[in-house]
């Protein structure tokens, strides 16, 4: 019989603000584009729900899974990511790089990690690749104690999302005697708003959910200068696109909202690409608004076994079909395949922007932006074209 590699993603907390183009795509949209594809049909089941996910994290975990698989199951892995037949490793080495640079300014902590039953022979090409390619630790586990080994798991996952995320991995996940593997990847992003919002402005103001039922939810207010533009779906579906950068300029938030009240953010998501995203800085201009942005959290935990699946990697999780022989002389197969986010958005940012917004307050009335409606957001990694977490906000 096969025995069990059990395929794990910790994606981690997104802080918002704690004081808290057309060429070929890059490895980045490649990877995210795959992500958003899963996210698609995430919200197609659930289009009156929170809805958060990493596009990035979940191209990750197959990346890190690509140097040990074999024949079909490679081929899969590899086309539905779009890399390159043979050997990706030197992108996603410099992907990684650029993701985690300092000069990014805000904090991006990527952390990949490989637990091993112990005694489990691995192929130490397929570690030293990990290794290189994703600074992917391995360490070994007797997972014959499944609540220790869950927790020795949860720590790790702890410690790398600063405590954000503490419980992902549970007994019941480890109690089989197959389990040979636990590959596990954790990203933790903290950023500072460019132009910060100021808390005293945050007031009540009615929020239509996707159910249409009105309720009050605390509005975050700024008056500033944003990137936004008009961008409409190929049927015509008109939609406004908003652009937040954070203070190091590298990664951005984009907010994605239907221009019209009749039409449902679910018919806006399908058309979302990597291609689309970056159809939008042709589209988008700089503009003095007054914005109005909910403050929101969410936190998911998904089964991406199915929808992985459904996008045409099915091999990997066959029992009779999974071929990892790049991994171990022992047989192996994917039983399980989850991610658990968590984004919590608030105001707070540097006072840097606070002179920029006295300036600009001083004259006109500029129009304003209300979102006040479900809508979509994305926080993307622009020089790379990443998109390391995206989510539907029916509800704030």
């Amino acid at each position: 019989m096969k025995q069990i590699l059990l395929g794990l993603y910790a994606l981690g907390a997104l802080c918002a603000c704690k004081v808290v183009l057309s060429a070929a795509p890059t490895y980045g949209e490649r990877g995210s584009d795959l992500g958003i594809q899963v996210f698609q049909q995430m919200v197609r089941s659930k289009p009156l729900e929170n809805v958060v996910l990493s596009p990035h994290g979940v191209a990750s975990i197959l990346g890190m899974l690509l140097p040990g698989a074999h024949g079909e199951t490679r081929k899969q892995i590899v086309s539905s990511l779009r890399y390159k037949r043979n050997g990706p490793y030197k992108m996603l080495r410099k992907l990684h790089k650029n993701l985690t640079t300092k000069s990014n300014q805000d904090l991006v902590l990527i952390a990949n990690a490989m637990f091993s039953q112990k005694g489990f022979p691995m192929d130490q090409t397929f570690v030293a690749t990990n290794k290189a390619n994703f600074q992917c630790e391995s360490r070994s586990l007797d997972f014959s104690s499944p609540s220790a080994a869950a927790d020795n798991i949860n720590a790790w996952i702890s410690n790398k999302t600063k405590g954000h995320i503490t419980s992902l991995m549970k007994a019941v996940m480890l109690d089989s005697p197959l389990t040979r593997l636990v590959v596990l990847n954790s990203i933790y992003f903290k950023g500072l708003w460019k132009s910060c919002f100021e808390p005293n402005n945050t007031k009540m103001r009615p929020f239509t959910a996707g159910d249409g039922d009105v309720s009050k939810v605390p509005m975050m207010s700024q008056l500033s200068i944003f990137n936004l533009g008009m961008a409409s779906t190929p049927q015509g579906l008109r939609y406004r696109v908003i652009e937040l950068p954070y203070h190091g300029n590298s990664i951005s938030m984009l907010i994605v909202v239907p221009a019209d009240e009749d039409v449902s953010l679910s018919s806006v998501i399908p058309h979302i690409s990597t291609a689309t995203i970056q159809s939008w800085t042709k589209l988008m201009h700089m503009r003095k608004v007054r914005l109005l942005l909910p403050k929101f959290s969410a936190d998911a935990e998904v089964d991406l076994k199915g929808p992985l699946m459904a996008l045409g990697i099915t091999d990997a999780f066959s029992q009779d079909a999974a071929d990892f022989m790049h991994l171990s002389s022992e047989p192996l197969f994917v039983s399980k395949a989850l991610q658990k986010s968590k984004v919590v958005v608030n105001e707070e940012g540097t006072m840097a922007a606070a002179a920029t917004t006295a300036i600009l307050m001083a004259r006109s009335s500029p129009p304003w932006v209300t979102v006040d409606r479900p809508f979509l957001f994305l926080i993307r990694h622009n020089p790379t074209g990443a998109v390391l977490f995206m989510g539907q906000i029916n509800q704030p």
